[in-house]
């Protein structure tokens, strides 16, 4: 039996308390999502930044807008049984967009949003640099809106902040702490190129009573640690948002290059699924066997 949009909420906000971090590796599309729940994940993480490229072929640089990304993830959330935490942005706006937004997001059967503080269109974390953040009061109005506007109150909103970058930790775990008095579910600080993180995460966890959720990159200090090591540092949800796109660049760089130098592919087979690997992917969403669906 497949699981109700709030049947994976409330799964998600049991997973939110476990003994271990949550992790929810990144996607974009329905492919990569099946392929993270028949790896054994709980969870799943709709990333803005894939879905600008894979969707658009462009940076995230504010050009994916509510109704692209929504209705990509009402097709796509629907073929798992794991919950799905997708990017919401800013929000799209002021306030009417921001309920816009829930209604939205809700409707597609997503689990959880988080909505960011940075002034719209937003600037992605993936650039160097602070980015331009609204002030504490206009951010949490954002909030409360999003808050208000949910009605299922098993949807799980997260606030992020993006202000440690220009305005210092103190101010980000400010900012972090008014959300969650305002009801939010859990936090998200970002601290993505943030030399000192270690201790950042420390003070964090010291100041700040909440469920808090990080974003993790491959390298640095954090991407070295295991689920329950993430735990002590105070981090409930790992989001690993380059995990698709990653990969997915990387191998289809390294095929295309051996196809233009070896004018074929059979060489490089061992390194690509076969088309019985391929299938049984997408066939599992049915609950059917292969042989069944090529009889209908």
């Amino acid at each position: 039996m497949r699981l109700s949009p709030n049947q994976k909420r409330k799964k998600l906000r049991q997973l939110m308390v476990a003994k271990d971090t949550l992790i929810a590796p990144g996607i974009y599309d329905g492919y990569g999502l099946r392929l993270v729940q028949q790896a054994g994940f709980s969870a799943a993480y709709l990333t803005g930044n894939g879905v600008s490229a894979a969707l658009l072929g462009i940076p995230d640089v504010g050009q994916v807008d509510l109704t692209l990304i929504s209705d990509h993830a009402r097709r796509i959330v629907s073929c798992v049984d794991i919950p799905v935490i997708c990017d919401a942005d800013t929000g799209y706006g002021g306030i009417l967009n921001i309920q816009r937004t829930v209604m939205e997001f809700e409707a597609a059967g997503v689990a959880a949003i988080h909505l960011e503080d940075q002034v719209f269109p937003k600037r992605c974390a993936q650039f160097s640099g602070a980015r331009q953040v609204l002030d504490s009061r206009q951010a949490l109005a954002h909030i409360e809106a999003a808050i208000a506007s949910r009605v299922d109150q098993d949807f799980v909103i997260i606030a992020r902040t993006d202000s440690a970058a220009s305005l210092g930790l103190d101010e980000a775990i400010r900012r972090a702490k008014s959300f969650t008095q305002a009801g939010a579910d859990a936090v998200f600080i970002e601290l993505k190129a943030h030399a000192d993180v270690l201790s950042q995460l420390k003070k964090i966890r010291e100041e700040l009573d909440a469920c808090c959720l990080f974003n993790i990159d491959v390298g640095g200090p954090i991407s070295e640690l295991q689920a329950s090591e993430l735990k002590v540092l105070g981090i409930d949800i790992a989001i690993h948002p380059n995990l698709a796109r990653g990969v997915f660049g990387f191998a289809m760089q390294n095929a295309l290059q051996h196809m233009k130098d070896h004018q074929k592919l059979s060489s490089h087979a061992d390194q690509m699924f076969t088309p019985k690997q391929y299938n049984q992917v997408s066939v599992s969403y049915t609950h059917l066997t292969l042989p069944t669906i090529l009889l209908v």
